[in-house]
Parts: structure tokens; C-alpha cells; sequence
């Protein structure tokens, strides 16, 4: 009853948090609930896999741009096939799955540092296209992102909506939007995860050589769970270009790649909730500190020297990811099965011996 209770109380502060939130707040959210869904995928393959990646940032703009493509009218030197909004999303997972089933051949021979190496060279293939492919990505300046559109309703600040009184513009829109993707990818994944495919995908990382032993096709595991962790950071990839409104080819690099990683180790390798609490933390932090930079000791504005917002929560978010290393190997999510343990032990159980007052039989 009590975990029915706090998930009814988690879905009211869901849905009223786009009536009380300013903008700053809800795009922050938003960007969290992106890097939810790219850090469950890479959960699928690091952590509950054992497959290194360090190319996931590769597929999250193949989702974005392709969305962009396929959505947007021809205009000038760009591009573009005007496609319905929705299908041109459905395309865009599609193309990620693609890109990643065309890598997992690799992925499927390859493990450990090798297979990190492997995937590395795809962040600068992917630069190099961003950049130079200007009919279709826009070149340095990006693309701007045609609004989603689904049965008539345009996640855009027009035309105008105003419910309670309270203004709904493109990120209240997408706010609904944004709690949709996320709850359908943690319950897919969740169902993978318990499941037949979890429990091979366990065996592979834990001790591949008796996986293969009892019959389980490591190979064509590997390949596949591949495919499928390209295609949530292809949804991934075309939350973030609805946000953002604009495509940038600078922010797809290395640096993205490694903030995933860093989620699934702060949060917890293997499970769903893990990867979760991690992308919360590591998403929001640069946003926190951006946000009360001025009151921070030693944080100091973006562009007036000193340690930036960004800066000050890359250090944090490392110095989290050794801490976790050294002494929380569960990450967040095992700091909490720890504290709700202790917190259970500590509180008695109730007494079965009636009281003088009831009644007997």
C-alpha cells in the first residue's frame, strides 16, 4: 500500500509540476528526462551487458538530425523530406538502430577496452559529418528543430494554450511528452531486464565462457543488445533536439559520451532505477550551479574566468564516480537499498500478542 501511495503522490507532482515551474526549471527537467532515456540504453549494454561504449553520443545525434531531416520542409541548401513529426521520429529510432546494427558486427567480436576504443572512433566520424554533410546537418550553425505535432496538438508555444490560467508553451508541452518517453522506455527496459534476455545479458557479463557453455549465443546477444541501446539514444537524441530547438554538432562529442557513462556508474550499474537517479544527478548539476553560480564559493559565472559552472560539475561528477568506485560499488540506487535496509531493521516489527483491550474470541 505504501509503494501504491508513492507512486500516485510521484505522478500528481509529475503532472503539476508544468502549472508552478518557471521556464528555467522545466527545461532543466526536460533535459533530465532526455539523458534518462540515453542512460537506460547504455545501462542495457555497459551495465547489464558488459560492453564498453564510449560511442553513445554518435547515435544520440543520429537520432536528433535525422529527426530533423526527415520532419523538416526543403529550405535553400538544406534538405528535408516534410515528413508527419511522428513518423519522422519513429524514422529517426530506426536509423539509430541501423547505425548501431551496421556497428554490431564489431560490437559482437569485440569487448572491453577494445570495444571502447572501437566505438571512440565513432564520435569522430560522427564530428566530421556533423560538420561537413551541410545539406543535410546544417554545418557548424545546426538546424533548427520543426515542432512535434501528434493528432492535431503542436508542442510549440503557438498557437496559443492557457489551461488554469497558466500559459502551456513548448516546454509545458513537452514536459507530458517528455514523461511518456521516459516511462515507456523504463518499463521496456524493465521487462528486458527481468526477463529471459536480462538474465542471459547478465550471464554474458558476468562469465561469458559458461553463457556460451549453456547454450547461449553470446555473439548474436552482444549485436543485438547493441541495436537496441543505439535506438534509446535515438529517441534520446530527438527529445534533445525538441528542447533545444536548434541543433548543434558541437554538443555530440566525447564529452557527452562520457557523461552517460558517468550516470550509470554514479547511479548504479544493471538496473533501471540506476540509471535513472544517475542521469538526474549528472544532468542537473551543471544546471544547479549555472543557476546559484553567484552564491557558490569558487564558482564562477561562464566567460568571467575562473571555474565555470560546467567546469566545477565535471569535477563533482568525478570525484562522485571514484567515490562509487571506492566505496558504494551499487552506486546511488545500492546507497539507498542501504539506508531503506537499516532504516527497516531498526524499526520494530509489530506485535502479534493482543492487546488487553481487544476483543477475544
Amino acid at each position: 500500500m505504501s509503494r501504491v501511495i508513492l507512486w500516485a503522490a510521484g505522478a500528481v507532482l509529475a503532472v503539476a509540476v508544468p502549472f508552478y515551474l518557471e521556464g528555467f526549471w522545466l527545461q532543466a527537467g526536460l533535459f533530465a528526462m532526455a539523458a534518462c532515456v540515453g542512460a537506460i540504453g547504455i545501462n542495457l549494454l555497459t551495465g547489464a551487458t558488459g560492453q564498453l561504449s564510449l560511442g553513445h553520443a554518435f547515435f544520440l545525434a543520429i537520432g536528433a538530425y535525422a529527426y530533423v531531416y526527415f520532419a523538416a520542409e526543403p529550405e535553400g541548401d538544406l534538405g528535408g523530406l516534410g515528413l508527419p513529426t511522428p513518423l519522422a521520429a519513429l524514422l529517426a529510432l530506426v536509423a539509430a538502430g541501423l547505425a548501431g546494427g551496421a556497428f554490431s558486427p564489431i560490437a559482437g567480436r569485440l569487448r572491453g577496452a577494445y570495444l571502447g576504443i572501437a566505438t571512440l572512433a565513432l564520435i569522430y566520424l560522427g564530428q566530421h559529418l556533423l560538420f561537413n554533410a551541410e545539406p543535410l546537418t546544417g554545418g557548424y550553425n545546426g538546424r533548427a528543430v520543426p515542432p512535434m505535432e501528434l493528432f492535431g496538438f503542436v508542442f510549440a508555444d503557438t498557437p496559443e494554450l492557457v489551461i488554469f490560467n497558466v500559459p502551456f508553451g513548448a516546454l509545458e508541452r513537452l514536459w507530458f511528452l517528455g514523461l511518456a518517453v521516459v516511462l515507456v522506455a523504463a518499463w521496456f527496459a524493465r521487462g528486458v531486464l527481468r526477463g529471459r534476455p536480462g538474465r542471459a545479458m547478465n550471464t554474458i557479463r558476468d562469465h561469458e565462457i559458461a553463457a556460451a557453455v549453456i547454450g547461449v549465443p553470446v555473439g548474436r546477444y552482444r549485436a543485438g543488445v547493441f541495436v537496441l541501446s543505439s535506438m534509446y539514444a535515438g529517441a534520446a537524441g530527438v527529445l534533445l533536439a525538441l528542447v533545444f530547438q536548434q541543433t548543434v554538432p558541437e554538443y555530440f562529442g566525447i564529452l557527452l559520451s562520457l557523461d552517460y557513462l558517468a550516470m550509470i556508474v554514479i547511479g548504479g550499474l544493471g538496473s533501471v532505477a540506476g540509471a535513472v537517479i544517475g542521469a538526474i544527478f549528472v544532468s542537473l548539476l551543471p544546471q544547479l550551479l549555472t543557476r546559484y553560480s553567484e552564491a557558490l564559493p569558487l564558482v564562477a559565472e561562464p566567460g568571467s574566468g575562473g571555474v565555470s559552472p560546467a567546469e566545477a560539475a565535471r569535477i563533482l561528477y568525478g570525484a562522485a564516480v571514484v567515490a562509487v568506485v571506492l566505496f558504494l560499488p551499487g552506486g546511488l540506487l545500492g546507497l539507498a537499498a542501504r539506508i531503506r535496509a537499516t532504516v527497516t531493521r531498526r524499526v520494530p516489527p509489530p506485535s502479534l500478542t493482543p492487546s488487553p483491550d481487544s476483543p477475544r474470541s
